[in-house]
């Protein structure tokens, strides 16, 4: 079998030209998440890293547009110049990914706990469908109610449905500074009544992350704001759970950015995102536990990365024993959707409507 083509237009109109004149064809970003592809590459990829850069940015009124190939790191560090950023916190962004594939993919980090995930910052959207028409959907202000919500369908998508050519997001101030508790808990029943317990509570945390450590659970607790009242307000936090270790600001720092990069997953891994209720949490940690499998719960237990030694395969049964679902983002299988899947009975709908040639992946 020939290698795939690889096209990588510039413009809209290019992207435009290029799903017209490809029967199949599969879409990449920055290559940050790879197991998303399909294990059999389509006969011409998309390379959308060309389709980069800021088209409109207002700090005032907190949002920007731009191309969908964009680098997250080149958007945080626009940002930043300004004192804002993207709160939920994408993973990879110093790999590579960027704002499509995020979108795309469906990908939020840490900061979910408190702002909301990816869908809660996408304002609009415009995207080349399979008979290459340029569809655009919500807008790029912050109050927008314009027609059906578009940018919502395309956010873990995995371009099944269409190939983006331009986001726009609100954004928000970036905090003055962070303080971070580290609290070990004695059990995995410890962790989870802690969990449920802060979830109850009054206190108001950027990012609550658990951490396998030594056979025990860590729980790590972010909180942010103006720098004069946080001490007090770390102070007040650790009163109430009675301990917790506050980190050094270097470590504080450093911990929260390997989290948002993954840096623990080991070379080799595959890595692979499962969602969760808290209730789910045993049983999946007793499986991850007896497979020596890396994990971390993040945004609360939300969901867990899980770094798994062996082949995607086993990962597929163990979660769908589980009624489990995952999405494997770095690895190879047949598809990236993992264990347990719904019938997609209203996407298969939405895909006929807007790629009835099947040009692109199928659900």
């Amino acid at each position: 079998m020939s290698a795939p083509t690889a096209v990588a237009p510039s413009s809209t109109q290019e992207l435009q030209e290029a799903v017209c004149a490809c029967p199949q064809l599969a879409v990449r970003g920055g290559g940050s998440k790879p197991g998303l592809g399909p294990e059999q590459p389509a006969p011409v990829t998309l390379d959308l890293r060309r389709l980069s850069g800021l088209l409109e940015y207002d700090p005032g009124e907190f949002t920007f547009t731009a191309r969908a190939g964009t680098p997250l790191k080149t958007v945080a560090a626009t940002l930043a110049e300004h004192g804002q950023y993207l709160p939920f916190d994408p993973p990879w962004v110093d790999q590579g990914a960027t704002l499509g594939g995020t979108v795309a993919a469906g990908l939020s980090g840490s900061g979910r706990y408190r702002y909301g995930g990816v869908r809660d910052f996408l304002l609009g959207v415009r995207f080349v469908d399979g008979q290459g028409r340029l569809v655009q959907g919500g807008g790029r202000v912050v109050k927008n109610a314009a027609g059906f919500d578009l940018p919502k369908l395309l956010v873990g998508s995995l371009g099944r449905l269409g190939v983006l050519a331009e986001v726009t997001f609100k954004v928000f101030p970036q905090p003055e500074q962070y303080t971070t508790l580290r609290l070990p808990q004695p059990s995995l029943d410890a962790a989870l009544a802690t969990l449920a317990t802060l979830a109850r509570s009054s206190f108001d945390l950027e990012a609550l992350e658990w951490v396998e450590e030594e056979g025990r659970p860590v729980l790590y607790l972010r909180q942010g704001g103006l720098a004069a009242p946080l001490a007090e307000r770390q102070a007040a936090l650790r009163a109430w759970l009675g301990g917790g270790e506050p980190l050094a600001a270097a470590d504080e720092a450093r911990f929260w950015q390997d989290a948002r990069e993954l840096a623990w997953v080991p070379a080799g891994s595959l890595c692979a995102k499962v969602p969760l209720r808290l209730e789910q949490v045993a049983a999946l940690d007793a499986l991850l536990s007896t497979c020596g499998a890396p994990r971390r719960y993040c945004a609360g237990a939300a969901w867990a990365w899980v770094a798994w030694p062996a082949a995607a395969a086993e990962l597929h049964r163990a979660l769908s024993q589980l009624q489990l679902g995952g999405l494997l983002l770095k690895g190879q299988a047949p598809s990236p959707l993992l264990g347990l899947r719904s019938a997609p009975t209203l996407a298969a709908r939405i895909k006929r409507v807007l790629d009835p040639f099947n040009r692109f992946p199928p659900l």
